[in-house]
C-alpha cells in the first residue's frame, strides 16, 4: 500500500499522498492546510509573512502543476524512486473534504469569503448539496494588509467553534490569515486555505471539470476564460523554475 510522505522543496515540507489521507493527518488535531500556487510560490524571498506562514503550516500541498513538472524533470532519473512527486490540486481537495461526515453537519465549517456576492452564491451551492450555512458560518473578509490582522473574526470563531474554517480568498493573502487564525485561537480547528477552488464549483470563477483538473490543465482553463487577468499572473510564475534550479530542496534567501 502506498504510504504519503513529505518532500522538502524550496524548504518547505510539500505533503505528497492523496487527498483522503490528507485530510486524516488533520483530522483528530486540526492544523493549518495551505495550497500555494506556483506564481504565489515566487514570494517565498521577498514576502516574509507569506514565507512564515507556509514554514509554519502543518500541511502544504502540491497544488501547482508547474513546480510538480519542473522537480520531476530536475529528478528525472529518479522517477521510479521516491523522489518522484505527485499534483494534488486544491480543488480535488475540497471535492473530498465536501464529502466528509463530520465536514456536513450544521455549524460545523465557517467561510471566509471576499465579498457578499461571493458568499450568498457559496451558501446557495453548498444547500443543493445538502449542506446548510447559518449567516454565522459565512464571514465576509476586509481587505487585509500582508500581515491580517482581525479581531472580529477571532470573536466568531471562538463564539461559534467550527471544526473547519475555510478561506477562499487569493494566494499570498489567505496563508498569512490562515497562520494568524491558528495563532490566536485558543482551540485547534482545521484551517483550509482553499483559495479559488471553492468558486471553481460555484460559478464565482470559471468552472473546472474534474477531467480538465486531472490533466493538470486548470491553468490552462482559467487563462483561457480570461487571458487579461490570468496570463501575466501564470506568465509571472516562470520565475519558479529559476528558484528551483538554483535552491532545489532549500529555501531561498529572504530579499527585503
Amino acid at each position: 500500500m502506498y504510504q504519503p510522505r513529505f518532500e522538502k522543496i524550496l524548504g518547505l515540507n510539500f505533503f505528497i499522498g492523496s487527498a483522503d489521507e490528507a485530510i486524516d493527518r488533520l483530522r483528530n488535531t486540526g492544523g493549518l492546510v495551505v495550497v500555494p500556487a506556483g506564481p504565489a510560490l515566487n514570494a517565498l524571498s521577498t514576502n516574509p509573512a507569506y514565507r512564515q506562514a507556509l514554514l509554519a503550516a502543518d500541511l502544504i500541498i502540491t497544488d501547482s502543476a508547474y513546480m510538480v513538472l519542473l522537480w520531476n524533470l530536475a529528478h528525472l532519473r529518479f522517477l521510479s524512486s521516491k523522489k518522484r512527486i505527485n499534483k494534488l490540486s486544491g480543488l480535488k481537495y475540497l471535492r473530498a473534504l465536501l464529502q466528509q461526515p463530520d465536514f456536513r453537519t450544521p455549524g460545523a465549517t465557517c467561510w471566509i469569503m471576499p465579498s457578499s456576492q461571493s458568499a450568498e452564491r457559496n451558501r446557495s451551492w453548498l444547500h443543493q448539496l445538502g449542506i446548510e450555512l447559518a449567516d454565522e458560518n459565512l464571514y465576509i473578509a476586509p481587505i487585509y494588509t500582508s500581515t491580517p490582522q482581525d479581531p472580529a473574526l477571532i470573536a466568531l470563531l471562538e463564539r461559534t467553534r467550527p471544526r473547519h474554517i475555510l478561506i477562499g480568498l487569493g494566494g499570498g493573502v489567505q496563508e498569512p490569515l490562515g497562520h494568524y487564525i491558528k495563532q490566536n485561537l485558543s482551540y485547534s480547528p482545521s484551517i483550509h486555505g482553499v483559495g479559488a477552488a471553492i468558486g471553481f464549483l460555484t460559478g464565482d470563477q470559471v468552472h473546472i471539470p474534474v477531467w480538465v483538473d486531472a490533466l493538470w490543465l486548470g491553468w490552462l482553463w482559467r487563462t483561457l476564460s480570461n487571458p487579461r487577468r490570468f496570463l501575466p499572473r501564470y506568465w509571472a510564475a516562470r520565475h519558479l523554475a529559476t528558484l528551483l534550479l538554483r535552491y532545489g530542496s532549500e529555501m531561498p534567501p529572504l530579499k527585503i
